[in-house]
């Protein structure tokens, strides 16, 4: 247990000795990419989507910053059977914790809600609205970012917490892998 403890300890120390974003900045980051979305439960598979983002940052202490941002997520799943698509379209106000291991290394979690701005089930050219999707959901994401030179290529998972039907239990999730710019203000 002391040799953990130790451990630990000497982890924290070295990451914190690496230089980081400057304390008490704010930067803005615009960034697009893809989102491999799926709904739990049976007889779904994933579907591929876009993801668009703003978000701005402030770096409260050398190793740590707060983020909220304002984007647009595709979300939604393929049937397995039929390959027919529930196209579910969200805006999207992620609030996140980023907290950096080395320079230009970041992990981060925090939450994300999004409100409905399209519900609709695709079949070949057959396109029809989806009716019972709920008008608000939240998830939770999970992931990592890497920046250089101002350039930062983000990976996180949203892990669904709430419903998207009010007919059924299935929740939204994405892995959702964007590619972006930092300016600092």
């Amino acid at each position: 247990m002391k040799k953990l403890f130790a451990m630990a300890v000497s982890l924290l120390t070295a990451t914190s000795m690496f230089a980081q974003p400057e304390a008490g900045t704010f930067t803005i980051q615009p960034s697009a990419g893809i989102a491999v979305a799926t709904l739990s439960g049976d007889g779904t598979k994933a579907k591929v989507g876009f993801q668009g983002r703003v978000e701005g940052a402030y770096q409260i202490t050398d190793a740590f910053a707060v983020s909220l941002g304002l984007g647009c997520s595709q979300y939604g799943a393929k049937e397995e059977v039929t390959d027919a698509k529930m196209n579910l379209a969200y805006i999207t106000v992620p609030v996140l914790a980023n907290y950096y291991l080395i320079e230009g290394l970041a992990v981060k979690t925090g939450v994300e809600v999004g409100f409905k701005s399209s519900a609709e089930y695709k079949y070949g050219d057959n396109k029809a609205d989806i009716d019972g999707v709920k008008s608000v959901i939240m998830t939770i994401p999970v992931g990592a970012s890497y920046e250089y030179k101002n350039v930062v290529l983000d990976a996180r998972y949203n892990i669904g917490v709430t419903k998207a039907f009010k007919w059924d239990d299935a929740k939204p999730s994405a892995f959702v892998v964007t590619l972006g710019y930092k300016f600092a203000l």
